[in-house]
């Protein structure tokens, strides 16, 4: 076909709307007089054409010479069943490069409809802005071995269960990268015949317990936290006494509690096992929703600092700190009940695990019994109430 088929004079002298350089190569003029390089040609049977910026000499247009450069580019491109589109060296350089951090977030929010748990989305939050901030400034295509193993190094001896989720992370969403097409080759977070040879094995990774405060201890401890003021405090005492998780008590609002029937009903949504619980309600857990509620500053029973949103976990965190059982956690408090149970009183094992908002038996058994033994289940949180109120 043939090439070439203009000259710098020619051009300049012409007057026609559209001048043929030949070989797909065009030089349009529109109304307003400007004239641009376009190249036209087919691809899968759809006519595309593709500007080449305009016609000149000067700072930022292509001269006849420059124009006939890329044409013979985009020529070479598809001459090997690519796309100029996305293969031009030219146009490769103004892409800007898709940054591990947005993409990350971009993850995130295509994700998390389908997450069940309420502490799944914080989780990955966390993971995006914190733990994986050495990569988000890298471009995802640059994300290699070294850059995940600085990352990860400084949490695998001191927090073991997060760098494993850490890492898994990573792994998921350069995986997500992939399957875009924004990078290719192994993904650099693989364990298995990769990290593996370079990190400590995940045998070593154990994650022990959640540290609970001897029962013994707890009477004396409740009777500390009943004369410390503040939201946080009030929360962590009704999340003692019922026997409830962190979420399920900061995330409470007001409309969950029925104090006439002296139950709170978490609905399936905010449960980390997707089914409605019913928590039994004693003096002093409906004596705390009613201080709250005649305090409301929002829906929530426990608001945090900002305009309708909960405590955050860290705040029940620092009440301990502030009462100096640091080494213990919030949710080893359940396990503070559990023992106590069954050490000190002839409750059932399924009525405390009911309480406690776990699934016992198998399946089959779950399915016969359709029940939440709330009568038991009372009877049960109110010697744990009164046992938290003893002297000893």
């Amino acid at each position: 076909m043939a090439r070439n088929l203009l000259t710098v004079a020619e051009i300049k002298a012409a007057a026609k709307p559209k001048l043929r350089d030949g070989d797909g190569l065009w030089l349009h003029t529109s109304k307003s007089g400007n004239r641009n390089w376009v190249f036209i040609f087919v691809r899968h049977g759809r006519r595309r054409e593709m500007g080449l910026g305009p016609f000149g000499s000067g700072t930022g247009q292509v001269s006849l010479a420059a124009a006939r450069q890329k044409a013979e580019e985009i020529r070479t491109i598809l001459g090997r069943g690519g796309d100029p589109f996305a293969e031009m060296e030219e146009r490769q350089r103004k892409v800007k490069p898709v940054l591990f951090g947005e993409l990350a977030d971009e993850y995130i929010r295509t994700m998390s409809p389908k997450w069940r748990g309420r502490q799944t989305l914080p989780a990955w939050e966390r993971f995006a802005a914190t733990y994986a901030k050495g990569l988000r400034k890298i471009p995802v295509t640059d994300v290699d071995t070294d850059a995940v193993v600085r990352v990860l190094t400084p949490l695998w001896s001191s927090k073991p269960v997060t760098a494993a989720k850490t890492r898994e992370r990573i792994k998921l969403v350069l995986d997500h990268a992939k399957a875009r097409g924004l990078r290719s080759g192994d993904n650099p977070a693989a364990w298995a015949g990769h990290l593996d040879q370079i990190l400590p094995p995940p045998k070593k990774l154990v994650r022990g317990h959640h540290a609970a405060m001897p029962y013994s201890e707890l009477p004396a401890f409740m009777k500390r936290l009943r004369a410390l003021p503040g939201v946080a405090a009030r929360a962590l005492e009704f999340t003692i006494l019922t026997g409830a998780r962190s979420g399920e008590t900061r995330g409470a609002p007001i409309t969950e509690f029925d104090l006439a029937k002296r139950v709170w009903t978490v609905p399936k949504e905010r449960m980390k096992e997707p089914r409605e619980h019913r928590v039994p309600l004693g003096d002093r857990a409906i004596e705390i929703v009613k201080k709250m509620r005649d305090e409301a500053v929002n829906d929530l029973v426990f608001p945090g600092k900002k305009l309708k949103r909960p405590l955050s976990d860290a705040a029940l965190a620092n009440v301990l700190d502030d009462l100096g059982a640091s080494k213990w956690t919030v949710h080893g408090f359940r396990s503070c009940l559990s023992t106590w149970a069954a050490e000190e009183t002839m409750h059932q094992r399924e009525v405390v695990e009911a309480a406690l908002a776990h699934a016992v038996g198998d399946a089959v058994e779950r399915a016969y019994r359709r029940g939440d033994a709330l009568a038991k289940r009372r009877k049960l949180m109110d010697d744990w109430a009164a046992f938290c109120a003893s002297a000893s």
